[in-house]
């Protein structure tokens, strides 16, 4: 069973990138790191969730 915070974390790494993108071609640098900075909290999210994963076996 994957933890939820991988679940949660891989979606937030899709919200960013998403974001980032949008803000890239829409000249907007605001949401591009808002973008970023999700898709950081995403792969931070995911490590734990991993880690989690690891210690339950």
């Amino acid at each position: 069973m994957v933890d939820k915070d991988r679940i949660a974390g891989a979606g937030n790494q899709i919200k960013g990138s998403i974001k980032e993108a949008v803000g890239k071609v829409a000249g907007d640098p605001k949401l591009e790191i808002d973008g970023k900075a999700d898709k950081a909290k995403g792969k931070i999210q995911s490590a734990i969730g991993g880690m989690k994963d690891a210690a339950k076996r």
